[in-house]
């Protein structure tokens, strides 16, 4: 589910279910309250009125049944009633139809694996975080890189969930900012329980204490153990922590730890780079600085584009990468996210000669087939009379369509095989020549598509194709191609994309007699 954010909208209309369903269950449980509330009322009023005085009231048999009645079955049906078991049943039965539905443990961690993510990538400041806030630091003060129309405050448990997954990763630095602000909202809620949450202020400090340990903060973590102890006094782990901290401390030469350091990352060798394109959000080049890039109504000599030329922005010249604003229409964006609904799939990563998912690439896709829609037929025409390039099946993958998750990226990649086993050449028709990207829709913040080694980075334009070659004249993959779909920060990002093959292209694109070309 988190990989898509189609899924997660979709999520809404189970949660709102559901709320049906706890409405149902108030409802009756109101009503058996009611009965219990009513037969208090009447016991009440008999021992007010009829038993005050002498024993006369138990003169009459009447009186004398009711009462043996009553505490020999009524008490008995009040007090041992199947009702409240059978309500919460039914709660329990309505929630399991809807399982099926309901977000995994994968989801939950890996939306919160996508808030660190967007925390990192745009030095995002946890506390403003926590408060609805999208702000980094700025010459010491905070700033709002963006304002969102809608936003809700973190709780203290949800805090604690966002540092758990990270604890449970070893991973310290992000697990002490999260479980510090966790912290600081459970003590500010005067650690009062809520039957929802998961966490608890003891369970934040023992998660924080030991983080900090890890970190080399062994004052800090010995003095949140001995916090835990005023809660839990009797706790033999804490009590041995304790001591080892004390230890520790007052040794000799008392360990040192690394501090606060961020995860490296073993796929991710150009972070600094893809980090800063992804936080100017869209760092066009500055057509004034380079005169050689420029925008013009292009019609590539083709008779069907000269009544209706294409406004065509050029980018960057090395790589070649253009932008043809309005290339698609809303209604055939719609459309073609339409038909990508029923087929979307967690996305996937070469590995070797197979593919497999992996966390640099968080969306979902679906392929879709020139004959499964005549606009798919009609997108293939256009793409061929912009690009000159033959883009029908095999020379042109089928149109993948993505639907990007929370946080959801694409780290920095090349669209062309750079290993012989890739398989990409499973289509036989040689290497991806070209890249041409549709935008489906906007997105508020984020989503950059980042040139790495050309050092520029493309916003998302709605509407908008954006298109590069990936290999020289020569065959060669073009080093600095190498770009990155930045993580989405505020929107829905759908993007489709059509790869073109060598192969098909011999008289549309040919070789130059340069062989360095």
């Amino acid at each position: 589910m988190f990989t898509s954010l189609l899924n997660v909208q979709q999520a809404i209309g189970v949660e709102r279910r559901l709320i049906g369903h706890l409405g149902t269950y108030i409802e009756r449980e109101l009503e058996r309250l009611e009965d219990i509330r009513r037969f208090h009322a009447k016991v009440s009023a008999l021992h007010a009125e009829l038993y005050e005085g002498p024993g006369t009231a138990m003169a009459n048999p009447l009186v004398a049944f009711t009462l043996i009645k009553r505490l020999h079955s009524e008490w008995l049906n009040v007090v041992y009633s199947n009702e409240a078991l059978e309500n919460a049943q039914a709660l329990r039965s309505s929630y399991e139809e809807e399982e099926a539905d309901l977000p995994k443990l994968e989801d939950l961690q890996g939306a919160a694996k996508g808030l660190m993510r967007l925390q990192d990538v745009y030095s995002l400041q946890v506390a403003s975080l926590v408060r609805g806030r999208f702000q980094r630091v700025s010459n010491g003060k905070p700033i709002d890189i963006y304002i969102p129309a809608v936003s809700v405050p973190l709780s203290g448990d949800d805090c604690f969930l966002v540092g758990k997954v990270a604890y449970e990763q070893e991973d310290y630095y992000h697990s002490v900012q999260w479980l510090e602000e966790s912290v600081r909202l459970f003590r500010g809620s005067g650690r009062e329980w809520s039957p929802e949450n998961e966490g608890t202020l003891e369970d934040a400090l023992d998660h924080l204490a030991f983080s900090h340990f890890k970190t080399g903060n062994i004052s800090y973590a010995l003095s949140l153990s001995q916090e835990l102890l005023h809660y839990d006094p009797m706790n033999g782990r804490i009590l041995q922590n304790v001591e080892k901290y004390e230890k520790l401390l007052f040794a000799a030469s008392p360990p040192r730890g690394n501090g606060l350091r961020r995860p490296t990352s073993n796929h991710l060798r150009t972070r600094d780079t893809y980090e800063r394109l992804c936080q100017t959000q869209g760092s066009q080049p500055r057509h004034f600085e380079n005169p050689r890039l420029f925008c013009d109504y292009f019609t590539n000599d083709n008779p069907g584009l000269l009544l209706l030329p294409v406004r065509r922005e050029v980018l960057s010249l090395q790589p070649y990468v253009v932008l043809y604003h309005n290339f698609i229409t809303d209604t055939e964006a719609e459309d073609i996210k339409r038909l990508a609904h029923p087929g979307l799939r967690r996305s996937v990563v070469a590995a070797g000669d197979k593919q497999e998912t992996a966390d640099y690439r968080i969306s979902k896709s679906a392929w879709l087939k020139g004959s499964a829609h005549s606009i798919i037929g009609k997108l293939d025409q256009r793409i061929s009379m912009l690009t000159g390039l033959n883009v029908k099946h095999p020379y042109g993958e089928y149109l993948q369509v993505v639907n990007y998750g929370i946080g959801g990226h694409y780290e920095p990649h090349f669209d062309h095989a750079t290993s012989p086993s890739s398989p990409v050449f499973k289509l036989k028709t040689g290497n991806r020549v070209a890249t041409f990207m549709i935008y489906l829709s906007s997105v508020e913040a984020g989503g950059s598509t980042a040139f790495i080694y050309a050092n520029f980075s493309a916003p998302v334009v709605e509407k908008a194709a954006i298109f590069w070659w990936n290999l020289h004249r020569n065959g060669r993959g073009d080093v600095d191609t190498l770009h990155a779909g930045c993580p989405v920060l505020i929107g829905d990002k759908w993007v489709a994309n059509k790869w073109i093959h060598e192969y098909g292209q011999e008289f549309q694109h040919p070789c130059s007699l340069n062989p360095e070309e």
